[in-house]
């Protein structure tokens, strides 16, 4: 930032990386997130943090459906309208369908039936699981 004679606005603070948890906890606290992410989206929606996505489109579209994430570009005055507003409003924690705690059942009977010698499982509810072999 510096080296490109950019300096932050108040209130906003550049950190250092960080664990995951420890960024949890920071988002956990934050008034809004400006992100690219599309990890943050999904945690910042269940934090009840509003969130703004700063490019063209995302991959977790149902952050924008809950209505807790905006996508919103780079261009600085759509960004800083947004924030404005986000900020001028009351958030409330969304649930994210299969954020129910059941990941680890449904991973595990993919799993198992990869083991078996077959592909079972309930289709779609695993695409995070990559096996190599």
């Amino acid at each position: 930032m510096e080296e490109a004679g950019l300096a932050l606005p108040e209130g906003v603070v550049d950190v250092e990386p960080m664990g995951y948890l420890d960024f949890l906890a920071l988002m956990d606290r934050a008034d809004l997130v400006l992100t690219d992410s599309g990890g943050m989206q999904e945690e910042t929606s269940v934090l009840g943090v509003p969130c703004l996505t700063m490019r063209p489109g995302t991959e977790r579209p149902i952050t924008v459906e809950l209505g807790t994430n905006r996508i919103v570009g780079i261009d600085p005055d759509t960004v800083a309208d947004a924030a404005d507003e986000a900020l001028a409003r009351s958030w409330e924690p969304a649930r994210i369908p299969l954020w129910d705690g059941a990941a680890a059942p449904r991973i595990a009977a993919v799993m198992t039936a990869w083991a078996d010698g077959g592909k079972g499982g309930e289709p779609g509810l695993c695409g995070g699981t990559a096996v190599s072999g």
